[in-house]
């Protein structure tokens, strides 16, 4: 993703208006996050605990989709799997997202929603946790394979909700 600042960020949001965009709190290290290391930018707003954003790159011009986490988690005993990241952790780790659709049917309730890591992080963990069958593989060329294959999960959940 290339380099961003905090104005194309709040103007990339599709599906919620420009007055929550506004509103919205960014990360504190916002400034300090390396865009150009990352396929996606994804946070939890710290001043509203069950709201998310993510933002990635599309044809040049970063696109962001705000969510929203469910109220409750499952359980930290059970196995569960990010589908984006395809990352195995506890239950608790990975909550259930909704988004509003852009335009007309997202005014009109219409939402699409998938299982993501809780705290958003798919982009760092993508790069980080090489799952233990592909350990024996160059883990710079795993990276890349993971981050370019989380990309392309996100486009197609932004697709959903542009729909």
């Amino acid at each position: 993703m290339r380099p961003i600042t905090e104005q194309q960020l709040r103007r990339s949001f599709v599906n919620c208006s420009r007055g929550e965009a506004d509103a919205m709190t960014l990360p504190r290290t916002f400034a300090a996050t390396p865009c150009d290391e990352l396929v996606v930018l994804g946070w939890r707003d710290p001043e509203a605990p069950l709201r998310g954003y993510l933002v990635v790159e599309r044809d040049g011009q970063p696109v962001g989709v705000a969510v929203r986490a469910a109220d409750t988690r499952m359980s930290s005993a059970t196995p569960a799997m990010c589908p984006l990241c395809q990352t195995a952790q506890s239950g608790s780790d990975v909550s259930l997202f909704t988004a509003r659709r852009k335009g007309d049917a997202g005014r009109d309730g219409n939402t699409v929603g998938t299982y993501i890591c809780a705290d958003l992080a798919c982009a760092i963990r993508a790069r980080t946790e090489i799952p233990p069958w592909l350990r024996e593989r160059d883990p710079d060329e795993v990276a890349a394979e993971r981050t370019a294959e989380l990309e392309q999960r996100v486009r197609g959940f932004l697709d959903a909700v542009l729909r």
